[in-house]
Formats: C-alpha cells, structure tokens, sequence
C-alpha cells in the first residue's frame, strides 16, 4: 500500500526540471538575458536606420561590400569572429547576406560558419584546461559561466544558441567542464534557428 503511494505521489520528470530551474535562477537568468538583449538590438536597428537616413545608404554600401569583396573572404571573417568570443555582432553580416547574389546560400553558410566557430570555442576550452595559467585566468573571468553551465549544461547551450549571449563563452565553458560533445552538437544546432529567425523577423530575407 505504501509503495503504491509513492508512485501515486511522484511527480512528472517535466515538473522536477521546472521546480529544479526555478530554484537555481535559469528563468531569472533568461528572463534578465532577453532584456539585455532587446536594447541591444532596438539601438542597433534604430543606428541603422538614421545612418540609412541622415549619413550613407546603407543598402548601396552592402551592395559595394558584396561587390568588392569575395563571400569566401567575409566568411571567414565571420568565422575567425564567432570562434573568438562573437567579437562582430552578426547582424551585419546578416545584413551582407541579404544584398549577396544568394541571400539564403550565404545565409545558411553565416550559420554553418557560426555553429563551426562555436565547436572551435569547445576545443578551446579543453584545450584551456591543460594550461593551468591560462586556466585560472579564464576560470576567474568566466566563472560565471562555467557555473551556469555546471548547472544547466544543455538548457544553457540553447539560449547561447537562440539569445544575443556570446555562444563562443558558452562553448568554452562547455568545453572547460568537458560536457559531452555529442549533446553540445545538438543543441549547438539552434543556432541555425537563430540566424533563420534574425533573418526573417528584422532583414526578411528568407
């Protein structure tokens, strides 16, 4: 009868991870991530728009750019970038994308080259570990990360992933607690969804 009971009582495991986030602050910690990024992202678009406006057309500069440099050479700008801590915001090179020859190509390549640089920050972060200095610089610096990925893992790589928050840290730190590869693969993949999202809801290019 006793048993019986306990299984009667025993709560979904979608309930337990829920009770379990809200204790350690993950939705607190999204929730102040979504604000933080929404600013960012207003003022990049309103800058944008009033250099559009008031100091060069920004649609014939893109033109320009994706005339006079070569889409391999901007890649690997980007990728150099999202594999040192996402240095260039990726909205411009969104934006290049949209003027390219072949917006969704040279789109779908922007987010390759972004889940590609966000591997290279885990290997990183391995890598760190077997430099003790290095390592205990990194930890001081990142400690807040690491902690919230020693406590989330996966859930942390997503909004890495989805959210303005640099994935190259997020990978690092990943790869600092040597959490496993194959799972940070397949979270990393929503960074995918990110690019398409950012591409359809402020550049409508897909």
């Amino acid at each position: 009868m006793k048993k019986k009971n306990v299984v009667l009582n025993k709560k979904p495991r979608w309930k337990l991870l829920h009770q379990y986030y809200n204790y350690t602050g993950f939705y607190k910690f999204v929730g102040g991530s979504l604000r933080k990024a929404i600013l960012p992202i207003v003022l990049f678009i309103g800058a944008l728009l009033a250099i559009n406006e008031y100091v060069v057309n920004i649609n014939q500069v893109l033109v320009t750019v994706t005339e006079t440099f070569s889409p391999l050479g901007i890649l690997a700008v980007f990728l150099a970038s999202e594999s040192l801590l996402g240095l260039v915001p990726p909205e411009l090179f969104i934006a290049w994308a949209g003027k390219s020859a072949s917006p969704v190509f040279n789109l779908s390549l922007l987010a390759l080259a972004s889940y590609l640089g966000g591997i290279f920050s885990y290997f990183m972060g391995k890598a760190i570990t077997r430099i003790p200095s290095v390592h205990n610089y990194l930890e001081n610096k990142m400690s807040k990360h690491i902690k919230n990925t020693e406590k989330w893992g996966g859930f942390l790589i997503v909004v890495g992933a989805l959210l303005p928050i640099p994935f190259a840290m997020t990978s690092i730190a990943a790869g600092i607690i040597n959490y496993k590869f194959r799972h940070y693969l397949l979270f990393g993949l929503l960074r995918f969804v990110r690019f398409y999202g950012y591409a359809l809801v402020i550049f409508k290019i897909v």
